[in-house]
């Protein structure tokens, strides 16, 4: 016959409350295998995606970064030639001016730091913990 090569028929079939048992079994283990098989293959073509993004992304940021500092040559050989001064005092006071605005970012990142996460949920484990241990002596005193 033409269905006998399926996976179902190719099995014994049991009769009885055994047998519905082994098919549910069988049909379990089916659809696991073939939601594994379908997770395996989009997990390696997610895997290709993120690397190209990954790629881009570094890629961006590199001539991001190489734009930025023609951009700030340009600037200081400028600003130097505009105002006849040297371009070693210009390029020092934009280095300067630079590292003012990293230390103003760190100082801002850190006392974002400091702020306690989530303290909304914090307070609510607090309260949970408090109410825990209220049960547990309220439950001691009545044995």
């Amino acid at each position: 016959m033409v269905g006998e090569n399926s996976p179902s028929r190719s099995r014994m079939r049991q009769t009885g409350f055994i047998g519905s048992l082994v098919a549910l079994a069988s049909a379990l283990a089916d659809f696991f295998e073939s939601r594994a098989a379908l997770f395996a293959t989009e997990s390696k073509a997610a895997l290709v995606q993120f690397v190209l993004i990954a790629l881009c992304l570094i890629a961006g940021l590199l001539f991001f970064a190489f734009g930025y500092v023609f951009l700030l040559a340009t600037a200081v050989v400028a600003v130097a030639h505009l105002a006849k001064v040297s371009w070693l005092w210009t390029a020092l006071a934009a280095a300067g001016l630079h590292l003012l605005m990293a230390l103003i970012f760190l100082l801002i990142a850190r006392s974002g730091i400091k702020r306690p996460l989530f303290r909304a949920t914090t307070a609510e484990l607090k309260k949970d913990r408090e109410w825990l241990k209220n049960l547990e002596t309220t439950n001691q005193t009545r044995s």
